[in-house]
């Protein structure tokens, strides 16, 4: 038994293969905005993460020091066990550049964006006391 063989095989025509290039350029168009405003959202939910975590290590510290507060960040991540273990402190994390300003009685903890609207929204200050403000 011998089998047919088609000759007349039909592919895809230009106009199809453009409307599904379109639809998917329409999706992309859709989706990319939402993941870049997603993005820039947890780069501002880090650098909040972050600078608590600063803080809470700032006044654990004080409790065991009489009510100190750690001089330099060698103060926190150089004690045994550490206070915090990254020295965030002139270091940029997830589009924020952290700054860092500590004393005996205080403390202030700056996150800055990199790039405003692109790699986050504000900038953050948490103090002494744990106040942070946008």
């Amino acid at each position: 038994m011998m089998k047919r063989i088609r000759k007349n095989h039909r592919g895809f025509t230009l106009v199809e293969i453009m409307i599904v290039v379109a639809i998917i350029a329409l999706l992309a168009a859709i989706a990319i905005p939402n993941l870049l405003r997603a993005k820039i959202s947890a780069n501002d939910a880090s650098a909040r993460a972050t600078l608590r975590a600063l803080s809470t290590a700032s006044e654990t510290f004080a409790t065991s020091n009489n009510g100190n507060y750690p001089a330099t960040m060698t103060d926190l991540t150089g004690a045994t066990p550490p206070y915090i273990n990254t020295d965030y402190c002139g270091a940029t994390v997830s589009g924020y550049a952290f700054t860092c300003t500590n004393a005996a009685g205080s403390y202030t903890y700056v996150a800055t964006p990199v790039t405003v609207g692109t790699s986050g929204t504000t900038t953050y200050t948490i103090t002494t006391g744990g106040v942070l403000t946008p």
